[in-house]
Protein backbone atom coordinates (compact mmCIF):
# COMPACT_ATOMS: atom_id res chain seq x y z
CA UNK A 1 0.00 0.00 0.00
CA UNK A 2 1.14 3.67 -0.20
CA UNK A 3 0.00 4.87 2.46
CA UNK A 4 0.99 8.98 4.06
CA UNK A 5 1.58 9.07 7.93
CA UNK A 6 0.68 13.14 8.97
CA UNK A 7 2.25 13.66 12.46
CA UNK A 8 1.86 17.00 14.20
CA UNK A 9 4.93 19.62 14.18
CA UNK A 10 5.20 20.41 17.79
CA UNK A 11 7.93 17.71 17.99
CA UNK A 12 10.42 15.86 15.63
CA UNK A 13 9.22 12.27 14.93
CA UNK A 14 10.43 10.70 17.13
CA UNK A 15 10.33 13.53 19.95
CA UNK A 16 13.83 14.45 21.05
CA UNK A 17 12.44 14.71 24.60
CA UNK A 18 8.88 14.25 25.48
CA UNK A 19 6.16 13.75 23.45
CA UNK A 20 3.76 10.82 23.16
CA UNK A 21 1.52 11.34 19.75
CA UNK A 22 4.85 11.81 17.40
CA UNK A 23 6.24 9.01 19.29
CA UNK A 24 3.89 7.13 17.90
CA UNK A 25 3.68 8.15 14.98
CA UNK A 26 7.42 7.08 14.32
CA UNK A 27 6.68 3.52 15.76
CA UNK A 28 3.79 3.02 13.06
CA UNK A 29 5.75 4.58 10.34
CA UNK A 30 8.50 2.36 10.86
CA UNK A 31 6.55 -0.91 11.11
CA UNK A 32 4.68 -0.13 8.34
CA UNK A 33 8.13 0.61 6.28
CA UNK A 34 9.74 -2.74 7.99
CA UNK A 35 6.57 -4.58 6.09
CA UNK A 36 7.23 -3.44 2.44
CA UNK A 37 4.59 -0.84 2.33
CA UNK A 38 5.65 2.44 0.75
CA UNK A 39 4.98 5.30 3.22
CA UNK A 40 5.45 9.21 3.25
CA UNK A 41 5.94 10.60 6.35
CA UNK A 42 4.36 14.63 6.53
CA UNK A 43 6.61 15.96 9.58
CA UNK A 44 9.00 18.38 10.68
CA UNK A 45 12.46 18.55 8.89
CA UNK A 46 14.38 17.29 12.19
CA UNK A 47 12.49 14.01 11.88
CA UNK A 48 13.98 10.68 11.29
CA UNK A 49 12.77 7.89 9.75
CA UNK A 50 12.92 5.16 7.32
CA UNK A 51 10.10 6.23 5.29
CA UNK A 52 9.88 9.10 2.35
CA UNK A 53 9.94 12.47 4.36
CA UNK A 54 7.87 15.50 3.55
CA UNK A 55 9.34 18.28 5.94
CA UNK A 56 7.12 21.05 6.30
CA UNK A 57 9.25 22.79 8.14
CA UNK A 58 12.90 22.74 9.44
CA UNK A 59 12.62 21.69 13.12
CA UNK A 60 9.88 20.98 15.28
CA UNK A 61 7.42 23.74 16.86
CA UNK A 62 7.98 23.26 20.54
CA UNK A 63 12.00 23.67 20.41
CA UNK A 64 11.90 25.80 18.11
CA UNK A 65 12.55 29.23 19.84
CA UNK A 66 12.84 31.35 15.97
CA UNK A 67 9.28 30.98 15.06
CA UNK A 68 6.62 33.40 16.52
CA UNK A 69 3.71 32.51 14.35
CA UNK A 70 3.60 28.81 14.53
CA UNK A 71 0.19 28.18 12.42
CA UNK A 72 1.44 29.15 9.31
CA UNK A 73 3.47 25.62 9.16
CA UNK A 74 0.42 24.13 10.55
CA UNK A 75 -1.26 25.54 7.68
CA UNK A 76 0.85 24.39 5.31
CA UNK A 77 1.26 20.62 6.48
CA UNK A 78 -2.69 20.38 5.85
CA UNK A 79 -2.12 22.08 2.88
CA UNK A 80 0.29 19.69 1.54
CA UNK A 81 -0.91 15.81 3.48
CA UNK A 82 -4.20 16.78 2.89
CA UNK A 83 -5.15 18.97 0.03
CA UNK A 84 -4.43 16.63 -2.65
CA UNK A 85 -2.96 13.46 -2.09
CA UNK A 86 -4.59 11.03 -4.96
CA UNK A 87 -1.52 9.51 -5.20
CA UNK A 88 -1.81 7.36 -1.97
CA UNK A 89 -4.06 4.86 -1.43
CA UNK A 90 -5.07 6.07 2.07
CA UNK A 91 -3.97 8.88 4.54
CA UNK A 92 -3.75 8.39 7.93
CA UNK A 93 -3.78 12.08 10.10
CA UNK A 94 -2.89 12.00 13.37
CA UNK A 95 -3.92 15.91 13.95
CA UNK A 96 -7.05 15.50 15.83
CA UNK A 97 -10.29 17.10 14.07
CA UNK A 98 -7.55 19.70 12.45
CA UNK A 99 -7.34 17.60 9.40
CA UNK A 100 -10.66 17.20 9.34
CA UNK A 101 -12.04 20.55 6.74
CA UNK A 102 -9.75 19.06 3.96
CA UNK A 103 -10.37 15.51 4.54
CA UNK A 104 -13.62 15.71 3.98
CA UNK A 105 -13.02 17.10 0.31
CA UNK A 106 -9.84 14.63 -0.35
CA UNK A 107 -10.94 12.14 -2.89
CA UNK A 108 -8.35 9.93 -0.89
CA UNK A 109 -9.38 8.14 2.03
CA UNK A 110 -8.77 9.69 5.41
CA UNK A 111 -8.73 8.32 8.78
CA UNK A 112 -8.05 9.98 12.01
CA UNK A 113 -6.81 8.70 14.86
CA UNK A 114 -7.35 10.88 18.23
CA UNK A 115 -4.88 10.97 21.01
CA UNK A 116 -6.08 13.71 23.41
CA UNK A 117 -9.17 13.54 25.58
CA UNK A 118 -13.04 14.08 24.18
CA UNK A 119 -14.58 14.86 26.92
CA UNK A 120 -14.67 18.57 26.61
CA UNK A 121 -17.96 20.45 25.70
CA UNK A 122 -16.93 22.10 22.71
CA UNK A 123 -15.57 19.22 20.57
CA UNK A 124 -19.21 17.78 20.65
CA UNK A 125 -20.27 19.96 17.69
CA UNK A 126 -17.06 19.60 15.73
CA UNK A 127 -17.66 16.12 15.43
CA UNK A 128 -21.16 16.51 15.09
CA UNK A 129 -20.59 18.26 11.89
CA UNK A 130 -17.65 16.04 10.38
CA UNK A 131 -19.57 12.79 11.96
CA UNK A 132 -18.72 11.08 8.54
CA UNK A 133 -14.80 11.02 8.98
CA UNK A 134 -13.27 7.71 9.83
CA UNK A 135 -12.05 7.60 13.36
CA UNK A 136 -9.70 5.36 15.37
CA UNK A 137 -9.41 5.53 19.16
CA UNK A 138 -6.73 4.61 21.28
CA UNK A 139 -8.90 2.88 24.11
CA UNK A 140 -12.39 2.56 24.72
CA UNK A 141 -12.88 4.64 27.44
CA UNK A 142 -11.55 7.69 24.48
CA UNK A 143 -14.73 6.79 23.27
CA UNK A 144 -17.43 7.46 25.91
CA UNK A 145 -18.33 11.23 25.77
CA UNK A 146 -18.88 10.71 21.69
CA UNK A 147 -20.38 7.34 21.21
CA UNK A 148 -22.12 8.17 18.21
CA UNK A 149 -19.16 9.18 15.75
CA UNK A 150 -18.16 7.35 13.31
CA UNK A 151 -15.57 4.94 15.11
CA UNK A 152 -13.84 2.17 12.71
CA UNK A 153 -11.43 0.49 15.85
CA UNK A 154 -9.71 0.75 18.80
CA UNK A 155 -6.28 0.02 18.20
CA UNK A 156 -4.04 0.41 21.62
CA UNK A 157 -0.55 1.73 21.52
CA UNK A 158 2.14 -0.11 20.74
CA UNK A 159 6.31 0.08 21.42
CA UNK A 160 8.80 -1.77 19.89
CA UNK A 161 9.96 -4.85 21.18
CA UNK A 162 14.09 -4.23 22.20
CA UNK A 163 13.25 -0.53 23.00
CA UNK A 164 13.10 -1.31 26.69
CA UNK A 165 15.07 -4.41 28.61
CA UNK A 166 13.53 -6.54 30.96
CA UNK A 167 14.82 -5.28 34.37
CA UNK A 168 14.15 -8.64 36.86
CA UNK A 169 14.64 -6.49 40.00
CA UNK A 170 14.47 -2.87 41.05
CA UNK A 171 16.26 -0.47 43.33
CA UNK A 172 13.53 0.31 45.69
CA UNK A 173 12.39 3.88 44.73
CA UNK A 174 8.80 4.84 43.19
CA UNK A 175 8.97 6.77 39.59
CA UNK A 176 6.60 9.46 38.58
CA UNK A 177 7.19 10.22 34.27
CA UNK A 178 5.96 12.65 31.88
CA UNK A 179 4.58 16.27 32.21
CA UNK A 180 4.02 18.79 35.75
CA UNK A 181 0.30 19.64 35.15
CA UNK A 182 -3.20 19.74 37.61
CA UNK A 183 -4.93 16.60 35.93
CA UNK A 184 -1.17 14.51 36.26
CA UNK A 185 -1.75 15.00 40.51
CA UNK A 186 2.58 14.93 40.85
CA UNK A 187 0.85 16.02 44.10
CA UNK A 188 -0.43 13.03 45.21
CA UNK A 189 2.56 11.01 44.53
CA UNK A 190 4.59 13.30 46.72
CA UNK A 191 2.05 12.43 49.03
CA UNK A 192 2.03 8.39 48.46
CA UNK A 193 5.59 8.71 49.19
CA UNK A 194 5.79 10.66 52.26
CA UNK A 195 3.18 8.26 53.47
CA UNK A 196 4.55 5.23 52.55
CA UNK A 197 8.67 6.23 53.26
CA UNK A 198 9.26 5.13 49.48
CA UNK A 199 11.95 7.44 48.01
CA UNK A 200 10.34 9.13 44.64
CA UNK A 201 11.56 10.31 41.61
CA UNK A 202 10.20 12.37 39.43
CA UNK A 203 11.09 13.25 35.51
CA UNK A 204 8.74 15.58 34.12
CA UNK A 205 8.57 18.61 31.77
CA UNK A 206 7.11 21.71 32.56
CA UNK A 207 5.40 23.54 29.64
CA UNK A 208 5.17 26.99 30.07
CA UNK A 209 1.25 26.47 30.36
CA UNK A 210 2.18 24.70 33.76
CA UNK A 211 4.74 27.33 34.97
CA UNK A 212 2.52 28.77 37.76
CA UNK A 213 1.17 25.55 38.62
CA UNK A 214 4.72 23.80 39.00
CA UNK A 215 6.20 26.99 40.89
CA UNK A 216 3.42 27.71 43.36
CA UNK A 217 2.20 23.88 44.32
CA UNK A 218 5.15 21.19 43.37
CA UNK A 219 8.36 23.25 43.34
CA UNK A 220 7.68 23.75 47.50
CA UNK A 221 7.24 19.53 47.75
CA UNK A 222 10.36 19.48 46.24
CA UNK A 223 12.36 19.97 49.69
CA UNK A 224 12.13 16.71 51.21
CA UNK A 225 15.15 13.89 51.28
CA UNK A 226 12.57 11.54 49.97
CA UNK A 227 12.37 13.75 46.77
CA UNK A 228 14.28 13.82 43.76
CA UNK A 229 13.10 15.87 40.71
CA UNK A 230 15.35 15.43 37.79
CA UNK A 231 13.64 16.89 34.90
CA UNK A 232 12.26 15.87 31.51
CA UNK A 233 14.49 13.02 30.41
CA UNK A 234 15.41 11.05 26.73
CA UNK A 235 14.20 7.36 25.79
CA UNK A 236 17.75 6.41 26.34
CA UNK A 237 17.30 7.98 29.99
CA UNK A 238 13.76 6.26 30.03
CA UNK A 239 15.31 2.67 30.35
CA UNK A 240 17.20 2.94 33.20
CA UNK A 241 14.54 5.57 35.17
CA UNK A 242 11.21 3.34 35.11
CA UNK A 243 13.07 -0.01 34.22
CA UNK A 244 15.04 0.14 38.21
CA UNK A 245 11.56 1.66 39.61
CA UNK A 246 9.83 -1.00 42.34
CA UNK A 247 6.63 0.81 40.92
CA UNK A 248 5.56 3.77 38.29
CA UNK A 249 2.81 5.77 40.02
CA UNK A 250 0.08 7.29 37.70
CA UNK A 251 -2.23 9.03 40.20
CA UNK A 252 -3.95 10.67 36.82
CA UNK A 253 -6.74 12.83 37.89
CA UNK A 254 -8.58 13.03 34.34
CA UNK A 255 -9.84 10.98 31.38
CA UNK A 256 -6.36 9.27 30.20
CA UNK A 257 -7.15 8.66 26.41
CA UNK A 258 -4.11 6.44 26.82
CA UNK A 259 -0.91 6.83 28.82
CA UNK A 260 2.35 5.65 26.60
CA UNK A 261 4.00 5.62 29.78
CA UNK A 262 2.33 2.33 31.37
CA UNK A 263 3.50 0.42 28.05
CA UNK A 264 6.80 1.42 28.80
CA UNK A 265 6.57 0.61 32.46
CA UNK A 266 5.47 -2.99 31.46
CA UNK A 267 7.92 -3.27 28.71
CA UNK A 268 10.84 -3.04 31.59
CA UNK A 269 8.96 -5.41 33.81
CA UNK A 270 7.63 -2.16 36.09
CA UNK A 271 4.42 -2.64 37.59
CA UNK A 272 1.98 0.24 37.97
CA UNK A 273 0.05 1.90 40.55
CA UNK A 274 -2.55 4.13 38.72
CA UNK A 275 -5.92 5.61 39.60
CA UNK A 276 -9.12 3.82 37.82
CA UNK A 277 -9.50 6.94 35.18
CA UNK A 278 -10.14 6.49 31.71
CA UNK A 279 -7.96 4.18 29.63
CA UNK A 280 -6.13 2.79 32.92
CA UNK A 281 -8.25 -0.25 33.17
CA UNK A 282 -7.93 -1.48 29.88
CA UNK A 283 -4.36 -1.34 30.27
CA UNK A 284 -3.85 -2.57 33.75
CA UNK A 285 -4.71 -5.96 35.14
CA UNK A 286 -5.66 -4.99 38.97
CA UNK A 287 -2.79 -7.47 40.88
CA UNK A 288 -1.36 -8.77 38.04
CA UNK A 289 0.58 -5.94 36.62
CA UNK A 290 -0.39 -3.89 38.75
CA UNK A 291 -3.10 -1.93 40.70
CA UNK A 292 -6.01 -0.15 39.95
CA UNK A 293 -7.15 2.05 42.73
CA UNK A 294 -9.94 4.60 43.89
CA UNK A 295 -7.82 6.78 46.38
CA UNK A 296 -5.05 8.28 48.02
CA UNK A 297 -4.99 5.84 50.65
CA UNK A 298 -5.79 2.44 48.23
CA UNK A 299 -2.24 3.91 45.97
CA UNK A 300 -0.28 4.43 49.78
CA UNK A 301 -1.85 0.82 50.59
CA UNK A 302 -0.63 -0.71 47.07
CA UNK A 303 2.85 0.35 47.52
CA UNK A 304 3.47 -1.99 50.22
CA UNK A 305 1.66 -4.93 48.19
CA UNK A 306 4.63 -4.41 44.76
CA UNK A 307 6.16 -7.63 45.93
CA UNK A 308 3.38 -9.60 44.88
CA UNK A 309 3.98 -8.28 41.72
CA UNK A 310 5.89 -10.71 39.28
CA UNK A 311 7.92 -8.25 37.06
CA UNK A 312 7.81 -11.51 34.62
CA UNK A 313 3.99 -11.19 33.99
CA UNK A 314 4.46 -7.53 33.58
CA UNK A 315 6.89 -8.04 30.54
CA UNK A 316 4.44 -11.23 29.30
CA UNK A 317 1.68 -8.64 29.20
CA UNK A 318 3.33 -6.07 27.16
CA UNK A 319 4.61 -8.93 24.63
CA UNK A 320 1.33 -10.26 24.41
CA UNK A 321 -0.53 -6.65 23.96
CA UNK A 322 1.36 -3.86 23.42
CA UNK A 323 4.03 -3.98 20.71
CA UNK A 324 4.44 -1.94 17.78
CA UNK A 325 4.64 -4.93 15.18
CA UNK A 326 0.86 -5.77 16.71
CA UNK A 327 0.07 -1.94 16.36
CA UNK A 328 1.15 -1.81 12.82
CA UNK A 329 -0.84 -4.77 11.95
CA UNK A 330 -3.79 -3.80 13.18
CA UNK A 331 -3.86 0.08 11.46
CA UNK A 332 -2.89 -1.99 7.86
CA UNK A 333 -6.42 -4.48 8.17
CA UNK A 334 -8.11 -1.48 8.90
CA UNK A 335 -6.60 0.59 6.18
CA UNK A 336 -7.62 -2.15 3.90
CA UNK A 337 -10.97 -2.53 5.30
CA UNK A 338 -11.74 1.12 4.95
CA UNK A 339 -10.15 1.29 1.27
CA UNK A 340 -11.93 -1.66 0.28
CA UNK A 341 -15.50 -0.04 1.70
CA UNK A 342 -14.49 3.37 -0.37
CA UNK A 343 -13.57 0.65 -3.48
CA UNK A 344 -17.65 -0.86 -3.21
CA UNK A 345 -19.40 3.04 -2.23
CA UNK A 346 -17.90 4.26 -5.64
CA UNK A 347 -18.16 1.17 -7.69
CA UNK A 348 -19.78 1.98 -10.82
CA UNK A 349 -23.19 0.14 -10.94
CA UNK A 350 -24.07 -2.53 -13.64
CA UNK A 351 -26.30 -1.31 -16.07
CA UNK A 352 -29.36 -3.40 -16.12
CA UNK A 353 -30.66 -5.49 -18.95
CA UNK A 354 -33.02 -3.81 -20.91
CA UNK A 355 -33.67 -7.20 -22.83
CA UNK A 356 -35.12 -8.53 -19.94
CA UNK A 357 -37.13 -4.96 -18.95
CA UNK A 358 -40.77 -5.87 -19.07
CA UNK A 359 -42.16 -4.00 -21.84
CA UNK A 360 -44.24 -0.63 -21.21
CA UNK A 361 -47.18 0.73 -23.26
CA UNK A 362 -46.59 4.34 -24.57
CA UNK A 363 -48.95 6.60 -23.59
CA UNK A 364 -49.98 9.76 -25.76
Amino acid sequence: MNIAQVAPLWESVPPKLYGGTERIVSYVTEELVRMGHDVTLFASGDSHTEARLEAVCPQALRLNTGIFNRDAPLIMLQERALGAGTDFDIIHSHLDFLGFPLGRRNPTPVVTTLHGRLDLPELASVFEEYDEMPLVSISDAQRRPIPWANWQATVHHGLPRDLYGFHPRSDGYLAFLGRIATEKRPDHAVEIAKRTGFPLRIAAKVDPADQQYYRSTIEPLLDHPLIEFIGEISDAEKDDFIGHAAALVCPYDWPEPFGLVLIEALACGTPVIAYRRGSIPEIIEHGVTGFVCESLSEMADAVQRIPTIDRRRCRAAFDARFTADRMARDYVALYERIIEERTVRIRPRPRADRSRLSHRPAFG
